[in-house]
């Protein structure tokens, strides 16, 4: 960068992955590159990298940033915490090597397994798990009894429990027995045990439940306890949802 901390437009893009130096001039050239909402076409335009909105062919491309963002496949058994009074295993202990003081994007119960979110960003944290910005969260259950089609009805025309309706963005049945059924489900909300007490209210107890996706974020090649970090295209989605 510069004294002034700007950088050249194409040499960032360079320097993202986004392509080669030339290619990303190409890409600018053909007006498929904005910054701050604007389509930039002049090469030698520069930038702060730390502040700048920047698009390429509509993809957000995440600012530079020393924040980091991290998938965690968190084990059953551990709870969704970074300290625990009773002394039980915390999402702290996963990731006991890292250096950065790091925030949980909200929880899972201490028996359901899967997909969170760790980042030491508290504003993209908070953001991110406010119910407001409607990030889809997919989730994979194991119930008890047979699932059928008017089940899958039945939840996308809306759930009501105690504490308010539930709304269920897709359904689909993965696998019906008759002793057991394993569903997946996606809804954006985050309450206490929502999905256990989703199938519970329709008459489905689960036996086990794994959270796989938050928004563009797959679990898929994470093994139980692995972490790694997100993608470029993941967080520059996720910034969007999150307004930031």
């Amino acid at each position: 960068m510069d004294d002034d901390g700007l950088i050249r437009l194409q040499k960032l893009l360079a320097m993202s992955n986004v392509a080669s130096r030339r290619k990303c001039e190409e890409l600018m050239l053909e007006g498929l590159v904005e910054v701050d909402g604007e389509v930039v076409t002049r090469l030698g335009t520069k930038v702060d990298p730390r502040t700048a909105v920047i698009r390429v062919n509509g993809k957000r491309l995440p600012p530079v940033s020393e924040k980091v963002y991290l998938a965690v496949n968190k084990p059953r058994g551990v709870v969704s915490t970074m300290s625990d009074p009773e002394g039980r295993r915390t999402l702290q202990d996963l990731v006991a090597d890292r250096p950065e003081r790091l925030f949980h994007v909200g929880r899972l119960d201490t028996d359901t397994a899967g997909l969170i979110i760790l980042t030491n960003d508290g504003d993209f944290a908070q953001r991110l798990a406010h119910p407001s910005y409607e990030v889809d969260k997919t989730y994979v259950a194991e119930v008890e009894g047979e699932i059928y089609r008017r089940t899958l009805k039945q939840l996308l025309e809306g759930v009501t429990l105690d504490d308010g309706p539930v709304t269920v963005s897709k359904a689909r049945i993965i696998e019906a027995g008759k002793d057991k059924s394993i569903v997946e489900i996606v809804i954006h909300e985050g309450r206490n045990r929502i999905v256990r007490r989703l199938m519970d209210h329709i008459g489905y107890p689960v036996r086990r439940l794994t959270r796989t996706q938050i928004g563009p974020v797959v679990l898929r090649g994470l093994l139980s306890g692995e972490m790694r970090d997100l993608t470029l295209d993941e967080l520059g989605e996720l910034l969007d949802n999150a307004q930031l």
